[in-house]
């Protein structure tokens, strides 16, 4: 089951940004870690399996103020059929045959 899970961390520089996923990205099930929100202090984790609780200790034993604010299921968006008019257009293709019509063997001598 893929859960989307945010955590709002203390990060003042660039730094402690990269620091806090380099972290999330070590974690195990991990799919994708982004930065989000207005400040810039949202840590975002799409994964399969992920322990929230073990990740917010981590973050928080890192860079210290950490907290959970969601967890949540990702549902994946069901793929679109392709339109069967505009999916493939058959081609014709002509074969041509070059030889003699009075001669239907080949014979090189």
């Amino acid at each position: 089951m893929k859960q989307k899970i945010i955590v709002r961390v203390q990060m003042n520089c660039d730094k402690c940004r990269t620091k806090a996923m380099k972290i999330a990205a070590v974690e195990e099930g991990v799919i994708s870690v982004a930065i989000e929100g207005a400040e810039k202090d949202r840590v975002v984790v799409i994964g399969d399996g992920v322990d929230s609780a073990s990740l917010t200790c981590c973050l928080r034993k890192k860079l210290g103020y950490a907290t959970l604010v969601s967890v949540e299921e990702v549902k994946e968006k069901p793929k679109p059929k392709p339109d069967p008019k505009t999916c493939c257009q058959s081609q014709q293709v002509f074969i041509a045959s070059m030889g003699y019509a009075d001669e239907p063997n080949c014979s090189i001598m």
